[in-house]
């Protein structure tokens, strides 16, 4: 049965907001339950900001998670925060072009991904996000591709139309970066 309950946290303006809110959207054109649930810290832009998903094939009967399959960590204080929180091997994605330190557990699965390097390569640093929704997307299956650009067709009309190729090229970009 596919059920993902993943937190994604960083610093205001990493963009993790949109990174949970794409997801999430996806699985409802998958037809699955979803929820999507943000949490900003006091300072909205360069504070700490956060969401959780959770997308199953079943019911959801709270958004708020316990403990998430999977952490999605954009800095340090969120590695640090969210890891603990993770069973027995669920699974760490780090962007490590911000994250320069270990984590602390040795029980789960760890990804690294140079998401800022691998957005800059692309001409836009703000895609990092992106980056790391490919390498999720990878690591867990949790939603297809094809889902995802319906999600970003979606969400970047207007005067955002024009960011949807190099959004979509960033999450190809980060499928790409993980090695499973």
């Amino acid at each position: 049965m596919k059920h993902h309950a993943f937190i994604a946290a960083g610093f205001g303006g990493q963009g993790v907001m949109l990174f949970g809110k794409i997801l999430s959207l996806a699985a409802m054109y998958e037809s699955l339950y979803t929820t999507w649930l943000p949490s900003y810290g006091p300072e909205m832009r360069g504070g700490t900001a956060n969401c959780t998903v959770v997308i199953s094939e079943e019911y959801i009967a709270s958004p708020v998670v316990d403990q998430p399959t999977e952490v999605i960590a954009f800095n340090i204080p969120s590695m640090y925060k969210f890891e603990k929180l993770l069973p027995e091997n669920g699974i760490l994605l780090l962007n490590s072009s911000v994250i320069d330190r270990e984590p602390e557990r040795k029980d789960i699965q760890i990804y690294k991904i140079p998401a800022n390097e691998i957005a800059d390569e692309l001409g836009n640093v703000k895609v990092q996000n992106m980056v790391m929704l490919g390498a999720y997307l990878k690591a867990t299956g949790a939603v297809s591709f094809d889902s995802v650009k319906k999600a970003l067709e979606k969400s970047l009309k207007g005067s955002k139309a024009d960011l949807l190729d190099i959004n979509l090229k960033a999450i190809e970009a980060g499928m790409n970066a993980l090695v499973k």
